[in-house]
């Protein structure tokens, strides 16, 4: 996440450049963000999507690890290291930027519930599919209410791709930053006059590390998963399939050609996230897209019931 990556104001990176100015020292050719990149970025206690994580204990299946001489940094309670700063000041950095985060994401979740709008926050790693799949199922859903925030770090190809289906979207892009946050989303809100009872898709950039921590006010996070990218893409990345409340397994038109075991793409991401429901889709053949759209309809049922 940010503290890691450096794609916000408040980085690791910054703080530990404070702290080498303060005490009369300069920063070392080799920044800490080489040393940082090899981290597993995750706090030491999250609230994601209503519900606390302690991921101090998240995912480290070390029953699975041989002594090879491997190096696994952040093991201790911050998830990271950083030369010269401690773990108890690393996991205040990260509490401070996500407790900021989470007071725009809670007026996000508010603004939306009032109008029983049910919004999906759609994560994956770059070329999963998601645009695709959106521009499916926004035809699909027909005269249906919705309205779509695109987040990249560039360029308006996909909004304007959404937009080609009559569709409303706001493109939003971030720079250098490498997720969408909860004050981005409530500028984008401003744009869109979505009426009552809409379906709103949070398209995320393309990441599946720091997207994993940051509210938005959603009502769920989506993963998607292309059968394109392996079966242990769940057990790599494992705080994203644990922050969502629905996977979704893409391009399962190609398993016969990727020569993929599509039951061991889902015991990895079960064994991940137990509770998690998983469809598998192709945008392209239409197959689980209908199972897609029910799960989406229900979603904006139970909102509406509120």
């Amino acid at each position: 996440m940010c503290t890691v990556c450096g794609c916000s104001g408040h980085s690791v990176e910054d703080q530990f450049r404070a702290h080498l100015e303060k005490s009369g020292q300069e920063m070392p050719s080799a920044a800490p963000l080489a040393v940082l990149a090899q981290a597993a970025p995750v706090a030491s206690a999250q609230v994601v999507q209503g519900h606390a994580h302690d991921h101090a204990r998240h995912h480290h299946d070390h029953s699975l690890a041989h002594d090879h001489g491997d190096i696994h940094i952040g093991l201790g309670p911050a998830g990271t290291e950083v030369p010269g700063m401690s773990q108890e000041r690393l996991i205040e950095i990260e509490t401070d930027i996500l407790s900021k985060n989470n007071s725009f994401a809670g007026r996000n979740r508010e603004r939306l519930a009032q109008k029983s709008i049910f919004a999906t926050n759609l994560v994956s790693s770059p070329g999963s599919g998601k645009t695709t799949l959106l521009c499916r199922t926004i035809e699909m859903l027909g005269d249906a209410p919705l309205a779509v925030i695109e987040g990249d770090q560039q360029t308006t190809n996909d909004a304007d791709r959404i937009r080609a289906t009559g569709a409303k979207a706001i493109q939003v892009n971030t720079g250098k930053g490498c997720h969408l946050d909860g004050p981005m989303v409530e500028t984008a809100l401003d744009r869109l006059a979505l009426p009552e009872g809409s379906l709103l898709f949070i398209e995320n950039v393309g990441n599946l590390v720091c997207p994993a921590a940051f509210d938005l006010g959603e009502d769920t996070k989506v993963v998607i998963l292309s059968v394109t990218e392996g079966e242990d893409k769940p057990l790599k990345y494992p705080d994203m399939f644990a922050a969502a409340g629905l996977a979704i397994l893409n391009k399962v038109d190609l398993a016969p050609y990727c020569d993929v075991d599509l039951d061991l793409y889902e015991a990895n991401i079960k064994r991940v996230n137990p509770t998690i429901e998983v469809l598998r889709v192709s945008a392209r053949t239409g197959e689980g897209m209908q199972d897609w759209l029910t799960w989406l309809r229900a979603g904006l049922g139970r909102k509406a019931a509120r």
